[in-house]
């Protein structure tokens, strides 16, 4: 992703061993064409110079409260308001009792609470800091306001403990980044303070659970059967559901992707799985099954590496996996109110999308073409065909966030005409 020469990034930077880290998603950020400026609290300057920050950011660093009245043009309200999305990192235990509290004592937290703009923090602290219940409730009432969280991870600490607390890498807090510019920026209102439905998003309350990537089944211990799927079409349509209110959990097999913002991520690894963790996320308003699964698995797994053997070519025996599609749409108990499929077809994109639509009792289909031609599979954008029972639509070539939001506008208009 390139960002738009509009899209402006305050980095608020906190004091902790992970500060280093800051300088690394400055670059990647600056990469991506975004307008970085940054605000360093006193902490911070104990691990970073400002003038580090300054160099990469090419702009000032903020760091005093007061001294912004010498600068009319820029004050701390300005400030705050300029930017697109305002990032903490690292957030420190300090900082987020501040946000969660309201406190403003400093530059730092001051722009934090006169901000409309949506606000992202990667955490990072020991792991019994972390996992302190005090901690733990300054992160919930964030969470609640509308403050979107990145990591922390597990990891080895530089006190020498492991465990949660472990910052997130700077390309992960990248991807985080842009999620949240990708689905709005503004904070959204407390539900008692909306006027108009549409304000909680058109899937506030409901349930949607996507799958996403692909799966591996094993033929030894190091190797296996797989399906190429990159998991970003997946991953972003579970990201543009959270992002219009649904309670979303993904079911993802492995992909080299951060976990989508604003719903629950399970990994799995094979089809059964995957199936296993579907049917326990039940019951749902929406299944959305855009994993690619592998149809077959091993009959036997070699419980050591297999050696090639020239004078006796190796034979698999395959079994068919559980088409969790099917499984699905075919469900006389808890089938959610509208089951969706995708049909990547190399050859015949409408007959078999079509022979998909009904054999498989799906609400949805969306097809696309992934010949070696097209480009689609492990690409950045996207061009579907949409099949219901009602008819298809073809849609333009568009990204797969583009796709994703509009899919799920559409899926919210057809769940409202359920009546469920």
């Amino acid at each position: 992703m390139t960002a738009s020469p509009e899209q402006r990034i305050l980095l608020i930077i906190c004091g902790g061993i992970a500060a280093y880290k800051t300088l690394e998603l400055i670059r990647r950020l600056r990469e991506r064409g975004f307008f970085v400026r940054a605000v360093m609290t006193e902490a911070a300057q104990q691990f970073l110079t400002k003038l580090s920050v300054e160099s990469l950011t090419e702009s000032r660093v903020f760091d005093d409260l007061f001294a912004l009245t010498e600068d009319s043009s820029m004050g701390h309200i300005e400030l705050s308001r300029d930017a697109d999305l305002l990032v903490v990192v690292p957030a420190t235990a300090d900082i987020l009792a501040k946000m969660a509290h309201g406190l403003a004592g400093d530059l730092a937290s001051t722009l934090l609470l006169a901000t409309d703009k949506k606000i992202l923090v990667a955490p990072a602290m020991n792991l019994r800091m972390w996992l302190h219940p005090a901690i733990q409730r300054n992160a919930a009432i964030l969470q609640k306001d509308g403050v979107v969280f990145v990591g922390p991870e597990e990891g080895d600490m530089a006190c020498g403990e492991y465990g949660p607390g472990r910052m997130s890498e700077p390309l992960a807090i990248l991807a985080a980044i842009e999620q949240v510019l990708a689905s709005g920026t503004r904070i959204p209102l407390p539900a008692h303070l909306s006027h108009k439905q549409e304000e909680a998003g058109v899937l506030a309350g409901r349930r949607v659970l996507v799958t996403s990537g692909p799966t591996q089944e094993a033929i030894d211990p190091v190797r296996y059967i797989a399906n190429r799927s990159s998991g970003k079409q997946g991953h972003a349509i579970a990201a543009a559901a959270a992002a219009v209110g649904a309670d979303v959990v993904l079911v993802s097999g492995p992909v080299a992707l951060a976990d989508p913002l604003g719903g629950r991520t399970i990994h799995v690894k094979t089809a059964r799985e995957m199936l296993r963790q579907v049917e326990a996320a039940l019951p749902v308003d929406i299944f959305i099954g855009v994993a690619a699964v592998a149809d077959w698995r091993a009959a036997e797994t070699a419980p050591e590496k297999i050696k090639k053997d020239p004078k006796q070519p190796l034979c698999l025996t395959l079994v068919e996996n559980p088409d969790i599609l099917a499984a699905m749409g075919r469900r006389s108990k808890d089938r959610p109110a509208l089951v969706v499929g995708f049909a990547a077809e190399s050859e015949q994109l409408i007959e078999n999308a079509q022979a998909k639509l009904m054999v498989k009792n799906c609400d949805m289909i969306v097809a696309n073409d992934v010949s070696r031609a097209s480009g689609i599979l492990g690409g950045e954008n996207n061009k579907v065909l949409i099949l219901t029972k009602k008819g298809k639509e073809s849609w333009p070539w568009m990204t797969k966030q583009e796709v994703a939001r509009r899919l799920v506008a559409r899926l919210g208009t057809m769940l409202a005409e359920t009546g469920r």
